[in-house]
């Protein structure tokens, strides 16, 4: 006997057995069950992900000698004939070789005759995409005013392609790609029943290999079989494969989050030997950090099977959140230039010497360590203590109103009374305060009764207020408070403008600051 392929052998032969696409099932499912049977479908997704295979299930659901049901005996003559792809009612039609519109119109003009074995007349067209507009033309009508005994099944990899006309008359389904941990699982349930030996890590590299597709993974399986004698390895998958080990990945960003160039480049060396395609590796460097990012972000997610989940927690505690988003987006800006390096292997190395050298966390190779967000606030409140006050000789005696005004629990107009306000002087029970030209519109009787009570409570006796209007007020509490909140944001641009961060992005991915969006930490 001949052997028969294991995505051929393990496609799925009814709704029970698909996996990863429920959203499509449950619609047919219900559909089928209520007798609510669309007269035509549109599956869509990349290849591999069981368009066809679902189509094929709905035509054995549609002409099962039982019945008609979501759950084909599989025993009957249609749904073998069906299963060997020999039914005479299910016309399967590839778009990509018959584009002409002759062809179509042969194919549509026995579309009016009667099934002659099932109950229903089943045309599955794969890659429709293809069709020419005259064909698509000639394809509408049909579908305008299909027979009862008429079922279309159109199945493409690029839905943009087709005419709204057409799009408006079937029910569509997009077909999602399957995520690595469902093919992992697949995968292994398949080599145990299938008696071969394997490594979960060899069909955890299958997995991602197949870039979403159950049919690549499956054909993937067969060739790594074969390539190890009946048996997987995960040395000889990445063989055959041509994948990297992404274990090595780990090592490459455990050394560079250490700081450690040497180790980095002890670990480009090792790798060379393999000879990779380093734009990949620089594709799995970002994949992983990306992960890593998840991972910070949400230290409970779990991934899917097919990650090793510890190895990218060690290394979100080896990073910070911030140097992964900048490793990231230097791996992905560095696999764009490669080509531009003189060779790759010393593009590679450059792109992990910079990271070295722009890292967030730590700039040790230079010496210079960017400062912090709490000691950047720091900063800015010694730069606005040191920063010179716009007084003369009234120094003293405007920080002491200042500080009187902040005990006064003061609020609206009054607060702002008080806040335009110097003290000259205290004689007794008498204060003397000078007004400045800003504060005349909050100079009423009734707030200045409000702040020469409040100011009795503060004295600890009745307190006689002499407000006088002054020019040349420039120390009062509101003026202070306005160029300490200058010092701020001069202290916070000249910080944003000397960072070397900044500065790193500004030159690698020609950043700018928007000065509008810089804000002083409060301290």
């Amino acid at each position: 006997m001949s052997y028969l392929a294991l995505a051929r052998k393990w496609r799925p032969r009814n709704f029970n057995e698909l996996a990863g696409q429920e959203h499509v099932m449950r619609a047919l499912v219900n559909a089928l069950e209520t007798g609510r049977v669309h007269h035509a479908f549109l599956f869509t997704g990349t290849r591999g992900v069981g368009k066809t295979t679902i189509a094929r299930i709905l035509a054995k659901s549609l002409n099962c000698e039982t019945g008609m049901t979501a759950q084909p005996c599989g025993q009957c003559t249609a749904c073998r004939e069906i299963d060997e792809g020999r039914f005479v009612d299910l016309i399967e039609v590839d778009a990509a070789s018959r584009t002409k519109v002759d062809d179509t119109r042969e194919l549509l003009d026995n579309v009016q005759y009667a099934p002659a074995r099932g109950r229903y007349k089943v045309y599955l067209i794969d890659e429709v995409h293809m069709l020419s507009t005259h064909s698509f033309n000639a394809l509408l009508k049909t579908l305008e005013e299909p027979p009862p005994h008429v079922k279309f099944l159109l199945a493409t990899t690029d839905p943009q392609k087709l005419p709204i006309t057409v799009l408006s008359r079937c029910l569509q389904f997009n077909l999602k790609r399957f995520p690595p941990g469902l093919i992992f699982k697949r995968l292994s349930e398949i080599t145990a029943a299938e008696n071969i030996p394997a490594e979960p890590e060899a069909l955890r590299l299958v997995a991602r290999s197949a870039n979403g597709s159950m049919r690549d993974a499956l054909s993937l399986l067969d060739q790594v079989i074969a390539f190890g004698g009946g048996k997987l390895t995960a040395e000889d998958t990445r063989t055959m494969l041509g994948t990297l080990d992404r274990s090595e990945v780990f090592s490459i960003l455990e050394a560079v989050a250490a700081r450690d160039a040497r180790a980095v480049l002890d670990c480009v060396n090792r790798l060379d030997e393999r000879a990779p395609e380093y734009r990949e590796v620089l594709a799995e460097i970002a994949s992983v950090l990306q992960k890593v990012a998840l991972v910070q972000a949400v230290p409970d997610l779990q991934l899917d099977e097919a990650e090793d989940i510890e190895a990218y927690r060690r290394l979100a505690q080896a990073l910070t959140p911030e140097d992964t988003q900048l490793f990231y987006q230097i791996s992905i800006v560095g696999r764009r230039d490669l080509e531009l390096a003189p060779d790759a292997r010393g593009g590679f190395e450059m792109v992990l010497l910079r990271m070295l050298a722009f890292s967030i966390a730590d700039a040790g190779a230079t010496g210079i360590r960017p400062r912090s967000p709490q000691e950047q606030r720091q900063q800015a409140s010694a730069n606005m203590q040191a920063a010179p006050r716009k007084t003369a000789s009234a120094a003293g005696a405007a920080g002491d109103w200042q500080s009187i005004v902040a005990q006064l629990n003061l609020t609206g107009p009054a607060s702002q009374l008080a806040a335009h306000c110097v003290l000259t002087r205290k004689e007794g029970k008498k204060v003397y305060l000078a007004l400045d030209a800003e504060g005349e519109t909050f100079r009423r009787p009734a707030l200045e009764e409000r702040l020469a009570q409040a100011l009795s409570t503060h004295f600890g006796e009745q307190i006689d207020l002499v407000i006088t209007a002054a020019k040349d007020v420039v120390n009062t509490p509101a003026r202070l408070q306005k160029a300490a909140a200058d010092d701020r944001m001069q202290a916070a641009r000249a910080s944003i403008e000397t960072d070397p961060n900044i500065r790193a992005m500004r030159d690698i991915f020609g950043a700018t600051v928007q000065p509008d969006s810089i804000r002083p930490s409060e301290t």
